[in-house]
Parts: structure tokens; sequence; C-alpha cells
């Protein structure tokens, strides 16, 4: 029997969550963009793990299924800070902030038990960070084994693994002293009307290297969505604007950020729903197989069972999501109290609670979706992010809005975001266990070993998130909070930005659905052109979610992985020729 869930590994594990979780933190505050943790924790864990005689691949893959939860779990900087924003707080209150990351992450661990089956074991999802993740410790732990081709091809892949890491170190140092340009981006004006374009082509090679690993077909739909996004809306919005005197970089940054990204959200959300139905079956089924499980386990058979069907049994699973609900319940009722909303805290407990507990399931199974498609750490988080707090505002627009004075819209708009942070923590972390439970199927991991592992790793990175958000805060403050513009470097938050003022806009009744509906409309569009194309050609696909997110993301993000896709689709078309080459010599 295998090594696998040792107190070692949950130690290491632990302590590599607590330092990239602080960074990960400051990072994403500062780039609107978190970075994924789980290869660099494989490689950390491989190296501390060969000291000693008995580790094994699975140890490896517990230490850096504990220390993904540091990459995933600080997403909620997409939202928390917005409660600074909007002057509700002026600190982040340790023991709420603690509870909303610990209950919103043990939630997405269980959502993603049923979630399992549908979109890891019987799907064709290609999971590009957790194959490379898989790939990373079978190279690692090819030292161990006795046949020689093995350790060859083991050889072979650490070396194309450490000059892939050397190279792309070089670069980005090489970017930072400024001797080479580390993006080629350009802003040009177009006609005489005050309409403005452009791109930013950031030369990354963890861009380069996701956009080999996702394939052509998502690759093309990003293009395409980035195409939507400025040739046609930022052109068109500033032409609107017809503003010519505001520099063209600044007016193309703003049109996209205050128009084209709404248009994006549209075009995720739709693209959302339809994912959602079309996993309804395997879900359902994803389900009975866990339902299978457990009565095999009830009838002393557990042992019967293959390895990769061993999850946390689906009973546990229902009373762990029902027993987070207590504290999610009281949670909300206490926030809700110290608002001033005591007079309809029946209303906001449970409306909350059910709104958590559905809307967490249905952006849970979508996240999942799009870690399966373009990696976790590229999964539009704040996209979905848009939809909870807009679902939440709008609830409480309808259920309790009437019934207050105007007085009381900034406790109401604190209420949205509270709700769509723990909604966004559940989201998080089933996007990433999804990614992490690819991995595990590739390694031979047990799966409910991996769920418990992943438990520890949320409540280790829910201890260090409040203290580092205060620190952020009390050292640089966020742009747009009361008396930032006193700070010399306060940080931009963008995504917790763009919620609380979408949750202001729908709470004050000034938003611009038009904006949102195009969005939709184009979302339809693409699913119907993705029908047609999966009943007439072979291979071509036009994935509805990723043209959202090459409308939503930043070009910076979007244009390398479409190069790294290109390069990818001939690099692989050689491989098959010089193999089928091989095979006829």
């Amino acid at each position: 029997m295998h090594k696998e869930l040792t107190v070692r590994g949950l130690i290491i594990g632990i302590i590599i969550t607590l330092v990239f979780t602080a960074a990960n933190v400051y990072f994403g505050l500062k780039a609107g963009l978190t970075f994924s943790t789980s290869i660099p924790a494989a490689v950390i864990s491989m190296a501390i793990l060969r000291g000693f005689k008995n580790a094994t691949i699975q140890e490896n893959n517990i230490v850096q299924t504990v220390a993904s939860a540091a990459g995933t779990l600080s997403s909620i900087i997409f939202v928390l800070p917005g409660l600074i924003m909007i002057g509700w707080w002026t600190e982040f209150p340790f023991w709420t902030s603690f509870w909303i990351c610990a209950l919103g992450g043990i939630l997405g661990v269980m959502y993603s038990i049923p979630l399992r089956r549908a979109l890891v074991t019987n799907s064709d999802l290609p999971y590009p960070e957790g194959v490379a993740c898989a790939e990373v410790l079978k190279v690692g732990s090819s030292g161990d084994s006795k046949h020689a081709s093995e350790i060859e091809h083991g050889r072979a892949g650490l070396l194309a693994v450490l000059w892939g890491s050397i190279v792309a170190a070089v670069f980005a140092v090489v970017v930072q002293t400024q001797l080479l340009a580390g993006d080629v981006a350009q802003t040009f004006r177009i006609g005489k009307r005050g309409a403005v374009s452009g791109y930013d082509f950031f030369l990354s090679f963890a861009l380069l290297g996701i956009g080999h690993l996702v394939g052509l077909s998502v690759g093309i739909a990003m293009l395409i969505g980035a195409l939507i996004g400025w040739g046609w809306g930022v052109p068109h919005y500033s032409a609107i604007a017809g503003d010519v005197t505001t520099a063209a970089a600044q007016l193309a940054q703003s049109t996209w950020s205050h128009k084209v990204r709404f248009i994006g959200a549209g075009a995720i959300g739709v693209s959302a729903i339809w994912t959602l139905l079309k996993l309804v079956k395997p879900v359902a089924s994803g389900l009975a197989g866990a339902m299978a499980a457990s009565r095999a386990r009830k009838a002393g058979k557990g042992d019967t069972l293959p390895i990769t069907e061993r999850d946390i049994p689906i009973g546990i699973v229902g009373l762990v999501t029902l027993v987070c609900m207590l504290p999610i319940g009281w949670l909300l009722g206490y926030f809700g109290t110290a608002s001033g909303l005591g007079a309809h805290l029946p209303t906001l407990i449970i409306g909350g609670v059910v709104y958590i507990v559905l809307m967490s399931f249905f952006v849970s199974a979508v996240c999942g979706y799009m870690a399966g498609l373009i990696g976790s750490s590229n999964s539009p988080l704040s996209g979905i992010g848009i939809l909870v707090v807009i679902g939440a505002a709008l609830l409480l627009v309808v259920g309790v809005k009437p019934y207050v004075g105007p007085e009381a819209s900034k406790s109401l708009m604190a209420f949205a975001l509270f709700t769509t942070a723990v909604v966004f923590n559940v989201a998080a972390i089933a996007n990433n266990n999804l990614q992490d439970l690819k991995t595990g199927q590739l390694v031979h991991a047990t799966p409910w070993r991996q769920q418990v592992a992943l438990i520890f790793g949320v409540i280790a990175g829910a201890f260090v998130i409040p203290p580092v958000l205060d620190l952020v805060n009390h050292a640089y403050g966020f742009v747009g909070a009361p008396g930032a513009e006193l700070r010399p470097h306060p940080l931009p938050a963008p995504q917790a930005g763009l919620i609380s003022s979408l949750a202001q806009g729908v709470i004050a009744a000034d938003i611009d659905w038009s904006l949102i509906r195009i969005g939709g409309l184009i979302g339809i569009g693409i699913i119907l052109l993705d029908e047609i194309l999966a009943r007439t050609t072979k291979h071509m696909r036009v994935p509805p979610l990723a043209v959202g997110l090459g409308i939503y993301l930043p070009t910076q993000s979007t244009l390398m992985i479409v190069v790294g896709a290109i390069a990818g689709w001939f690099f692989e078309k050689r491989a098959d020729r010089a193999s089928i080459a091989r095979g006829r010599s």
C-alpha cells in the first residue's frame, strides 16, 4: 500500500499554503490576476520529500492538493475589498472573514464530489493544468522506477521541465530589467469620430504553455472573443462617446472596462447557463454512481470499489453541507443585524441560505467545466462573481428594498457583497478541486484522501487571508475606498471595484442592462454556431464560454494563449507525422 495521506505531507502542504496565499493576495490585488499554486507546490514538495526514503508520487500529490487551496482561496480578494471600497468596513474583522473563507471553501469541496464523475471521470475535457501537474509529479517520481526505459523517459521529461523553467525564468528576469519589452501594446484611433482600439500582446511563457495545453478550438474561440471585444466593442462604444480629447490608451481602457466587460459578462452568463443545461445528465449519472458506491460500502464491499471511485461517502457529503448551512445562516443574521436590517432577518437568512445553496451548485458546475476547458487559473471567476452579485442584488431589490427607507441602500449593497463572497469561495474551491482530482486520477490517487487534504488547505488559507488583507489595507488602501486618495499608492483591486459598483448599480437602479443583453445575444449566436459545427465537422468547435472569456479578459491574457494554441497544433501535427514516418521505417 502506497503512502498517501500522511502527517508530514499535510504539514508541508499547510506551510506552502500559508506562504503562497499571502503572496497571491498581494499579487491579485495589484494585478487583478491570481496564479495557480499546484505546479510550484508539486515541485517544492518533490524537492523536500526526496530527502525521505519512502515518499511516493501519491504523497507528493497530497501536498500539491493542500497547497492548491492557496491559489484559489485567495480569489476572495475579488469580492471582500468591496466592503472597504463602499465604506462599510474600515478593516477586515478576523473571525467574520475567516468563516466566509472556511465555510465557502468546505462547501466547494463537498459540491465538487458529485461533480467529479460528470466532469472528470466521464468527460473528455482537457484539464490543461491538472494534466501538466500530473506530468510534473510523474517526472519527479520516475527515479523510483525499476525499468530503464521509464527512468530514461522520466529523465528526458525532467530535463524538459527544467529547461522550460530556466528559459521562462531568464526571460522574466530580462523583461524585469527592461532589456526587452515584456509586452507589445498599441492603441490607435480609427476614423474621425473618436473611435479607438488597440491590443496588448504580453510575452509570457506561462500563457504560451496554457495555450498549448488548451488546444486549437479554445484558442480560436478566445481569438473570436478578443476580436468581438476590440475589433467591434471598443471602437463602437468609443465612437459613440465621441471623445477626441482624452488620450487614446486611456479612452480604450475605460471603454473596455466600463462597457465591453459587461458584454463579456452577458456572454459568459448565457454560456454558463447553457453549459449547466448540458451538464444535467452527466451530473445526475454522477450522483447515481455516488449512491451506488455508497450502497457497496454499506454492503461491506467497499474494498472491491476501484480506487478512483472512493470519494467521501455521499451521505457524509450531504450531512457536512447541511451542517455548514447553520453557521452560514448565523453569519447572514449577524451581518444583517449589524447593518440595521434586523426587522427583515427571516427574509435575509432564509433567502440568503437558499440563494447560497442553489447558486453555489450552479457556479461550481460552471467553474469546474471552465477549469476543465482552460485551466483553473484562467477560469474567469470574476465573470461568475458578476452574475452572482447581480442575482443577489436583484433579490434584495425585490424582497427587501420596498420595505426599507432610502438610507438602507448601503446596508443592502453590503449584504449583497457579503452573500456573494460566500458563493464566490464555493466556486473558487470547486473550480480548483476538480483540477486536483484530474491530477489525482492520472497518478492513481484516492479521491477521498485528496478531498480531506483540500479541507485542511482551505482552513489553513482561511487563517492567513484576513490578516494579510488587513496588512495590505493599512499599508496601501484600495482605489475608490474613502480616504484612499490620500495614500501614495493605493492598490487597484479591479475586480472588487467592478463587483461593488455592480451591487451599487443594481440597488440604485442605474445599471446599463442593454450591455448585458447584447452580450447574452452574442452568447446565443455562438452557441448556435458551436452546435452547427458539432453536427457538420469532425474536430472544429467554438466553445461558447471561451468566446465569452475572450471578450471579458484583457488581450494581455488572451493573445499569447491563442499563439500557444496554434503553435501547439503545429507541433502536434509534426509529432504525428514523425511518428507515422518512424512506424513506416
